[in-house]
């Protein structure tokens, strides 16, 4: 039953990252409120997409909080982090996602009469949008050196995916000191797709242990 499990887990750790590079590389620049209302199709896609990507991601750490228990349970102090990190991520696709283009679509034949009230509206979307991008950010990596100092202390995965974590978690201190904008689209993508990365690793390497 254990092995199940630790299979189904894996098989989700591996999805979920596999749907959020697919999520990141749909995703679209953002511009005027003329061209999101023109690719609103294609944002509502790609975030619906991420949204369908979290719960199986929260099952795939799951599996692996289970399995990289120690006497602490320090692991579960990482689940509860990473808990809250995609449930920010959660809200910032819904608002920017779904809800944004949704609203301006409404307007979308009576723009030029509403584009004072739009803009204003827009402006504070997207403002939304930057603290809920930082919850996430920082809440990856809390929970990766969390999973990643537990893998190096206990050795029940290979040392480099704990080094890895560290690396990740290192880059975006020193990405943040020397001024690197992780909230823009190009900073986003390089973000998650090292977060993505080191999911895709752990769920390899979840499903390889329960061999």
């Amino acid at each position: 039953m254990e092995r199940h499990f630790y299979k189904s887990t894996s098989i989700s750790l591996i999805l979920g990252a596999l749907l959020i590079i697919i999520t990141m590389v749909l995703h679209p620049s953002g511009g005027s409120i003329e061209y999101i209302i023109k690719i609103s199709k294609t944002i509502t896609i790609a975030h619906s997409l991420a949204i369908f990507s979290l719960p199986i991601i929260l099952f795939g750490f799951y599996g692996l909080t289970i399995r990289l228990l120690d006497k602490w349970k320090l692991s579960i102090l990482a689940f509860i982090i990473i808990s809250f990190g995609l449930f920010s991520a959660m809200l910032a696709a819904v608002i920017n996602g779904l809800t944004l283009p949704y609203f301006l679509n409404k307007y979308s034949e009576r723009l030029d009469e509403n584009i004072r009230v739009l803009k204003p509206i827009t402006n504070y979307s997207f403002s939304l949008n930057v603290p809920l991008d930082y919850v996430f950010i920082v809440t990856c990596c809390l929970a990766i050196i969390v999973y990643s100092t537990i893998i190096l202390i206990e050795k029940k995965f290979p040392k480099w995916i704990g080094f890895l974590g560290t690396f990740i978690v290192l880059f975006s201190i020193v990405g943040v000191l020397t001024g690197f904008i992780f909230t823009s689209l190009t900073g986003f993508r390089v973000f998650t797709f090292s977060i993505a990365a080191w999911i895709l690793s752990s769920g390899i390497l979840l499903y390889k242990s329960n061999k």
